[in-house]
């Protein structure tokens, strides 16, 4: 499976991000990342994923 890593900086997470080409916007959502640090765009399916041994603070 293809995935974004992140890391504690990138939170919170939302998509598109900026990596992602213009011509393929969407409007921007908040990815809300479940207890295995994993979330999926409801738009394009793009999967984002917390590295592992990330530090997030605040969240």
């Amino acid at each position: 499976m293809s995935y974004v890593e992140l890391d504690g900086s990138d939170l919170p997470a939302y998509c598109p991000n900026p990596a992602m080409p213009i011509w393929s916007s969407h409007p921007r959502v908040y990815i809300p990342l479940d207890h295995h640090h994993t979330g999926k765009c409801p738009y394009c399916g793009t999967v984002y994923r917390l590295k592992e041994g990330a530090v997030v603070k605040g969240h």
